[in-house]
């Protein structure tokens, strides 16, 4: 089965995918995974991404396609995945179903995860991480055992990156909204959306997440 998940930034798309991929034994396929394994194995579409990457650009949506292609098209993605972060855009939505179509293969369903902007904001902004082991937390819904430290290096205090300042969520969000939500129209009408609230404990959101997908494959 092949799944899209779709949502704005903060909205726990990564963390209810992982869930869903191990427990189907799917391929969880996010943009990050996808940059990282082909820069590390040094292909050619991983080395002209690295190289974009360095001169401080967004990897362009003719490379992150020929990415999607290429690992999309591997054995271990045979028997189903989950993309999270791909596609953006309407443009990438419709290279992939281009791509699927050339393999007789279609998207199962598109499953999106709903969060008013306050939430959003108010979670993004709540994120810490471990400086040294990168290990990730919420001082909201999954903080350390104390707080301030990593459960694993217990005299190292956590950070809020950059990128989750409030003011700088605010314009991730801003952005999400004019370049990826018309992909919720897009998928609409294709009648292959299932909506899900992304409010509520990630326990909640998973049993939501599984119930539209097991409508979608009746």
């Amino acid at each position: 089965m092949r799944v899209v998940l779709l949502g704005p930034p903060g909205v726990g798309k990564g963390t209810q995918g992982r869930r869903l991929a191990g427990e189907r034994g799917w391929l969880l396929i996010s943009t990050g995974e996808i940059l990282r394994d082909a820069a590390a194995r040094r292909t050619q579409l991983g080395l002209e991404a690295q190289r974009q990457m360095d001169r401080g650009l967004l990897v362009s949506d003719d490379l992150m396609i020929d990415l999607v292609r290429e690992r999309t098209s591997e054995a271990d993605a045979s028997w189903g995945f989950v993309l999270d972060g791909f596609p953006r855009t309407v443009p990438q939505a419709e290279a992939l179903d281009g791509m699927l179509a050339k393999r007789s293969q279609k998207l199962d369903a598109v499953l999106y995860l709903k969060l008013n902007e306050d939430e959003l904001v108010r979670r993004l902004s709540g994120r810490r991480e471990c400086p040294v082991c990168k290990r990730a937390y919420n001082i909201y819904t999954s903080p350390s055992r104390d707080g301030v430290h990593c459960n694993d290096h217990p005299d190292v205090e956590l950070i809020r990156r950059l990128d989750d300042e409030p003011e700088t969520v605010k314009r991730r969000i801003k952005v999400y909204q004019e370049q990826t939500a018309p992909l919720v129209d897009y998928y609409r009408r294709g009648r292959m959306l299932h909506e899900v609230d992304g409010a509520g404990r990630p326990e909640a959101v998973y049993d939501a997440l599984r119930a539209a997908l097991n409508g979608a494959e009746h």
